[in-house]
């Protein structure tokens, strides 16, 4: 049974690939990131969501309500709302809130992903100021979201911890 599931489930995504392999590949890499700032989100002790390596630069929790704000900068335009703008980053400062958060503005952006095929992130839509596919849109929040999960590697290291895309090495 649980083999005749694995290669059902293996098929599909198989064939999900061959018919869009633009917006499979697209949200697999987004997957990715998301796993890893999810998974650093959590593993962050509470006291450390104030640490900043410097004066000048963003706390972790900072960061984080940074990366949630940004789900919604970019996910909206290409869903064809206006971005909600929810100002996480300066409006929530407790572990707990930040991590409900972000969960809550990366459901926004799964239903994106997922809805997206080929045909669909070719689409042009306005995103500051220009017209840009759907897909250069999506990919740059990956981009933007794997910059911030630098940042957070960086700032877990300095905590003596081990960031979650290294973990298991």
């Amino acid at each position: 049974m649980k083999l005749t599931l694995a290669f059902a489930l293996s098929f599909c995504a198989s064939l999900a690939m061959a018919q869009n392999p633009l917006s499979t590949e697209t949200k697999g890499l987004y997957d990715m990131v998301k796993g890893n700032l999810i998974k650093a989100a959590a593993k962050m002790p509470e006291e450390n969501y104030a640490f900043k390596p410097t004066p000048d630069v963003r706390s972790f929790g900072q960061l984080v309500g940074h990366v949630a704000d940004a789900q919604y900068l970019f996910c909206a335009p290409v869903k064809g709302e206006a971005n909600p703008a929810p100002g996480i980053e300066k409006s929530k400062t407790t572990k707990a809130d930040l991590e409900k958060a972000l969960a809550a503005a990366f459901a926004y952006c799964d239903a994106v992903y997922s809805s997206m095929t080929d045909a669909t992130v070719v689409q042009t839509t306005k995103f500051f100021n220009r017209e840009r596919s759907k897909l250069t849109i999506l990919n740059f929040n990956t981009s933007h979201n794997n910059e911030h999960y630098g940042n957070i590697v960086t700032y877990m290291r300095l905590k003596g911890l081990v960031p979650p895309s290294s973990e298991g090495r």
